[in-house]
């Protein structure tokens, strides 16, 4: 992302942090995650104008427990929808050591950079969620609040990445010039991915579903709507390396 559009996101979201009400700092945070959106589309049409410029690598992050598992479904879960494709290693007893993300280079950077702040919103909130039922553990509570909090992200993105791409190519409108249309090159750009992929990770197994047992999926839900998308006041590339801790 060009540094006068991290400006701008920055901005956003250090009105958000400030605002008096739960919903302006909604509209400041819908106004980040659209703006990141909209960077992703930009990005996508300016490589396809200039092959080459937006190349396909990988991005492996480390994750540590509490809670690796969760994070790596978060880290996971952001990447896909924001059209990455993601790979678990050191999967083991509920554990994961490492996510590594592919897809191309502005692709990883959204993803590096609304990770980094997720996973902060994540780790401050889950150390004051507990069960409303007595009994409960309060491990298996917070691992279905993670959950519930990484498929609601996964939701929001989903759907502005829609609006973006709807909006860079309204219907009945004309394709940008040298691109063939906005839907074109998005296509393009996953196959291309998809095949890289497939290329550099020829064996990858499936791994099976967890099925949690906590009862704070919903609510992990909630915290996932509230969510600030697209980044937060303190970016900068020492608390960037601290992904997964």
């Amino acid at each position: 992302m060009s540094t006068e559009k991290l400006a701008t996101v920055r901005k956003l979201l250090a009105k958000a942090e400030r605002a008096a009400t739960a919903e302006e700092a909604e509209t400041y945070t819908a106004k980040a995650v659209e703006l990141m959106a909209r960077h992703g589309i930009d990005a996508a049409l300016l490589a396809a104008a200039e092959p080459g410029s937006d190349e396909i690598g990988a991005l492996r992050v480390a994750m540590s427990d509490p809670y690796s598992a969760g994070k790596a479904r978060l880290l996971g879960w952001t990447a896909a929808a924001l059209g990455c494709r993601w790979v678990l290693h050191g999967v083991w007893a509920g554990k994961v050591a490492a996510v590594t993300v592919f897809g191309h280079a502005s692709d990883r950077e959204r993803v590096d950079l609304l990770y980094t702040s997720l996973q902060l919103q994540a780790t401050s909130q889950l150390v004051r969620v507990r069960p409303t039922w007595p009994g409960e553990s309060v491990a298996a509570y917070r691992r279905s609040w993670l959950e519930g909090f990484a498929e609601q992200v996964h939701r929001r993105l989903l759907a502005a990445e829609q609006r973006a791409a709807t909006a860079a190519a309204p219907p009945g409108t004309a394709a940008p010039p040298g691109t063939g249309g906005v839907a074109l090159v998005l296509a393009d750009r996953r196959e291309r991915v998809e095949e890289a992929f497939a290329a550099a990770f020829p064996r990858l197994g499936t791994a099976r579903r967890r099925v949690l047992s906590g009862s704070g999926r919903a609510a992990g839900v909630r915290a996932g709507e509230r969510a600030d998308l697209g980044g937060s006041g303190g970016l900068d590339r020492a608390r960037r390396r601290a992904v997964g801790a």
